[in-house]
């Protein structure tokens, strides 16, 4: 056995069946059980057992599978650290994002980390789907959330923070929108989510919270869609500091309500970078994630 049987039995246990292994490696899932097969022969054991649903391990399997994963893991991280020492990053990166925030932060960015790192692949899989790190061999996400779960390694990237903006066009011709109960008299650009279409939160200097109902006539997404609808002056519309930074700066929107903090949902929300593993990190992903976090330290973005 080499390393890569090793790692074809761990991604069958992870999966849960020859045909989701086969998929994710763009094999036959025939090629696959022939390979497991073979590897069963030589350490004289069965490794899985088939159930109505799906594989699973045996109890010799899991057992051994216990003992090969840190010590797989361990090669990898030995053979990219030797590597690190002879060469710059290299390989292929899959980096996973929202769609908005993919095409509006990291693809602007694509070009000064080729330049930097001319060596390393980009393959960015901009989705408001969330994605399986494992099964969708992810090697770096950037999540936008309050906080996020799982069994992975996550670390924030930047704080993120909403505003209610509208464009100069249309607030020369609308009514008011100055208070968060001016929002009566407008139309909004709304997201399809509840919260976001049905009413957004007001915090003031002194901390008290005001809830707001919001209506509106436009229900888009993704949210790259909702900032083109406000800069064409469809309404008001609640949008993220790191999206719209570009529109404030240059006047294509104003900032409305001023004086409060705004969110649909929690007030304290962030970008965070999460990825599998705790101790194996490649060279790419670290590259990767020095390079987000040099950029956005001097990112209107992220300030206050």
């Amino acid at each position: 056995m080499n390393l890569k049987d090793l790692a074809l039995i761990q991604d069958i246990a992870r999966l849960g069946s020859f045909a989701a292994v086969a998929r994710t490696r763009g094999i036959d899932p025939s090629s696959v059980g022939r390979l497991v097969a073979g590897i069963e022969t030589e350490l004289g054991l069965r490794l899985f057992s088939r159930t109505t649903r799906r594989m699973e391990l045996t109890e010799a399997g899991a057992l051994y599978l216990s003992r090969i994963a840190p010590l797989t893991e361990e090669l990898e991280r030995a053979r990219e650290d030797a590597r690190a020492i002879q060469s710059e990053p290299r390989g292929t990166l899959r980096l996973s994002a929202s769609t908005s925030f993919g095409q509006q932060v990291i693809v602007p960015r694509l070009a000064g980390f080729r330049a930097a790192y001319p060596e390393v692949a980009v393959e960015g899989i901009f989705s408001d789907r969330q994605s399986d790190l494992v099964a969708d061999r992810i090697d770096l996400a950037i999540r936008l959330a309050p906080e996020v779960e799982g069994d992975y390694v996550v670390s924030k990237l930047m704080d993120t923070r909403y505003r209610v903006v509208a464009s100069p066009e249309y607030l020369a011709k609308a009514p008011p929108l100055a208070r968060p109960g001016d929002l009566a008299d407008h139309r909004a650009i709304l997201f399809p989510l509840r919260d976001y279409r049905s009413r957004w939160l007001f915090r003031d200097e002194a901390g008290r919270v005001t809830e707001q109902p919001v209506a509106g006539d436009m229900l888009l997404s993704p949210a790259g869609a909702i900032r083109d609808a406000a800069v064409a002056g469809l309404g008001p519309a609640l949008l993220p500091d790191w999206l719209i930074a570009g529109d404030l700066a240059t006047g294509a929107l104003c900032p409305c309500i001023e004086g409060w903090q705004v969110t649909a949902t929690t007030f304290e929300t962030a970008a965070w970078l999460v990825y599998p593993s705790r101790s194996y990190v490649p060279g790419k992903v670290r590259a990767m994630i020095d390079y987000l976090r040099e950029e956005m330290r001097g990112s209107p973005t992220t300030r206050g």
